[in-house]
């Protein structure tokens, strides 16, 4: 038997726009289900915001979201920073998004384009227990934690 743990991240009206992210960031398949397509009259508020969205990708990356109902100030619930101080995280953020791969060049690919209008927490360098590390915001509040991974 296998199990699978799959994040899934809770906005305030920007899934549809995150989730597009980081479908174009990781490649695979975008899947959108909306609150109007599981039966919400399409002209009440917040019809069009995403109640079920997957990007799922032959990669191993995975992540879900949707936009809490009612809630269209944009981020993450539950944001909050992330920065580094003394070489030490400080953070009031309950979870961050990890990704690994076997090489610095291809998580450094994804990092340039999450990076883009996002806040640089650590960079992604070498570190005393990895051939590379770095932490990042991106613009919709997520923290992502990049690490190579050993084989």
């Amino acid at each position: 038997m296998t199990i699978q743990t799959v994040t899934h991240l809770n906005f305030r009206g920007d899934a549809r726009a995150a989730l597009e992210l980081y479908q174009s960031v990781f490649g695979g398949h975008l899947a959108i289900t909306t609150y109007a397509d599981a039966g919400m009259p399409a002209d009440a508020p917040g019809a069009g915001a995403v109640l079920f969205g997957l990007v799922s990708a032959d990669n191993g990356f995975r992540v879900m979201g949707y936009d809490v109902p009612g809630r269209t100030e944009g981020m993450l619930v539950g944001g909050g920073t992330t920065r580094r101080e003394n070489h030490t995280t400080l953070t009031d953020q309950a979870v961050f998004v990890s990704v690994g791969s076997d090489t610095l060049e291809e998580l450094q690919g994804y990092w340039d384009d999450l990076a883009v209008q996002g806040v640089v927490v650590e960079p992604l360098a070498a570190s005393a227990w990895s051939a590379g590390f770095g932490m990042l915001t991106d613009r919709f509040g997520v923290t992502w934690s990049f690490s190579v991974v050993p084989s």
